[in-house]
């Protein structure tokens, strides 16, 4: 069952975006409620007021009775508009609900037993896919949280939907059998996987000196072949210029 709450807010009597930027200057939020048989009804209300509602999970499955003046009218919360910079509550919706109305809203999703799950006790994360899960159900109907059981659940293993036991009355408004959560693997790496990695840069680092010395050695045979070259071949005959040289000195040795 959804909690309900007593709401005090105020009157506004204009409308339009000049009214809502003088109650907000006022330091009220402006707001509307709408719905049922009865014409929109313009309010204003204490900014910590709604920003304290707004932190409760099920702030839009919960009932408030918003008392103007006396007379109070029964509403949930339908959208709260957001000053993209700071992030305060701008503008309220509210929309009378009665007792056969059917209304769609996000219910939260709890997880329990987290330790009872075999894969996150093997490393496994708990990857969450959906938050909440939008129903359709009439007001009193509706559960304030949805609860997922962990228990059992291995690495791999998912919970979608159709495993989850409604209160009666309550639908989810989408039709296919959608995941909620899964147990993925772990991401971080472990010893074992590491070492080899580490020993491959390590074989990789040893095998760059080899690769420079063999490259040196290279370098060095032509010029060993060089010196080969120009050596002279045993019995080669001297040139003709060394005779010539040679025999002015054997005569003046005469």
């Amino acid at each position: 069952m959804p909690k309900t709450s007593t709401l005090a807010v105020q009157g506004r009597d204009r409308a339009g975006k000049g009214a809502a930027r003088a109650t907000r200057r006022g330091g009220l939020v402006p707001g509307v409620i709408y719905g049922g048989k009865e014409d929109a009804t313009l309010i204003a209300l204490e900014p910590r007021t709604l920003v304290t509602l707004m932190h409760d999970p099920a702030f839009k499955t919960n009932i408030f009775e918003v008392d103007l003046g006396g007379k109070k009218q029964r509403t949930m919360a339908m959208d709260v508009q957001l000053d993209p910079v700071s992030d305060k509550p701008i503008h309220v919706d509210f929309r009378r609900i009665e007792k056969d109305t059917l209304v769609r809203v996000p219910v939260p999703v709890r997880f329990h037993n987290e330790g009872a799950s075999p894969g996150i006790k093997m490393g496994g994360v708990l990857n969450i896919v959906r938050h909440d899960v939008e129903v359709r159900a009439r007001p009193d109907d509706l559960p304030d949280h949805i609860d997922v059981d962990l228990t059992g659940l291995g690495i791999g293993d998912s919970v979608h939907i159709n495993a989850i036991t409604l209160p009666k009355g309550v639908k989810p408004t989408i039709a296919r059998n959608f995941t909620i959560c899964t147990i993925a693997p772990p991401t971080v790496m472990t010893a074992e996987e590491e070492t080899p990695t580490a020993s491959a840069a390590t074989a990789e680092g040893a095998a760059a000196p080899a690769e420079g010395a063999a490259a040196a050695a290279g370098a060095a045979a032509p010029a060993a072949g060089a010196k080969g070259a120009a050596a002279p071949a045993a019995g080669a005959k001297p040139a003709a210029g060394a005779k010539a040289a040679a025999a002015p000195a054997a005569a003046k040795k005469k």
